[in-house]
């Protein structure tokens, strides 16, 4: 299992969600920024037979014009901090994107969820944060990815997200609970794919946890099978197929995937094609303290 939880605390990317100066001029009502004139808004409250006074009608319309701009405006605001997540979330700034994103911690919306659930995480993977407040943020990420998945169901980072943050808890739990979660973890991963079959990471990642079972000790085997009728197991033919998946998805996205594919090819005795992918995991630019461990 210590491949896959080496894979999982790789912070992965995903787009920028944001709708940009379409969404500002909608929310402003118009092209122009231009509201429904009161005597049109009066006309067709008329019209419409409301039975109230000159002066309760107006202060009835009045009521919804400012809520339907206020629900407007909300909606705008989630999509603008979304905007402002991924731009310190693409500038490496893992504190500051996280205390943007914990005070939107009772959102409905699974995109600023799922974003929170990564964030926690990546802070829980610094070496400053202290094992307390590790512990406390992994806990933390797995609720919010829960969160997201209860608000859409169809989001498919809520799916990652949720079954790398189930991965993670796992480790405080015991045997027993990470080897029951790897297979729901296996199923998020898998719908992952399903809403998104070009997410590269997600792909690599199935590939992470067959190599890991592929390659897990006898003992662990034994233990796993006490625990459990039918425990979760792999080969190492499924890993390769889903490693290069994740090449085709999105070729040379990812020096790890290269290295695995190397590895792989190691573990079925294919020296030539080990030979091959190694180098270009060997050959690839490191830009990240990971591609120089690499």
């Amino acid at each position: 299992m210590a491949a896959l939880m080496a894979a999982l605390a790789r912070p992965f990317r995903c787009g920028p969600a944001g709708l940009g100066t379409a969404l500002r001029r909608e929310a402003m009502g118009g092209p122009c920024g231009r509201g429904r004139p009161g005597t049109e808004v009066l006309r067709k409250g008329l019209q419409r037979g409301v039975v109230l006074s000159t002066g309760s009608f107006l202060v009835y319309e009045a009521h919804k014009l400012i809520s339907g701009f206020a629900e407007v405006h909300a909606s705008f605001k989630v999509e603008d901090v979304i905007e402002q997540a991924d731009y310190l979330y693409g500038s490496g700034e893992t504190e500051k994107l996280y205390r943007l994103l914990v005070q939107h911690k009772n959102s409905d919306d699974a995109e600023l969820l799922w974003r929170l659930a990564r964030s926690s995480r990546d802070l829980a993977q610094l070496g400053s944060t202290s094992a307390e407040e590790k512990r406390q943020l992994t806990y933390d990420s797995l609720e919010y990815a829960k969160k997201a998945l209860e608000k859409n169901e169809s989001n498919f980072a809520a799916h990652k997200w949720y079954g790398i943050c189930l991965s993670d808890v796992g480790d405080y739990e015991g045997i027993k609970t990470k080897i029951g979660n790897a297979i729901v973890i296996k199923e998020h991963f898998q719908r992952a794919i399903e809403l998104n079959p070009k997410d590269a990471t997600t792909i690599h990642l199935i590939g992470i946890w067959c190599y890991s079972f592929a390659e897990m000790p006898w003992y662990q085997r034994k233990i796993a099978a006490t625990l459990f009728a039918t425990p979760p197991t792999s080969t190492f033919q499924e890993a390769l197929r889903y490693f290069h998946m994740a090449e085709e998805a999105d070729p040379n996205f990812y020096s790890k995937n290269l290295l695995f594919l190397g590895k792989t090819y190691l573990k079925l005795n294919n020296k030539k094609m080990a030979l091959l992918w190694l180098s270009k995991a060997k050959e690839y630019p490191a830009q990240t303290e990971e591609d120089k461990q690499v």
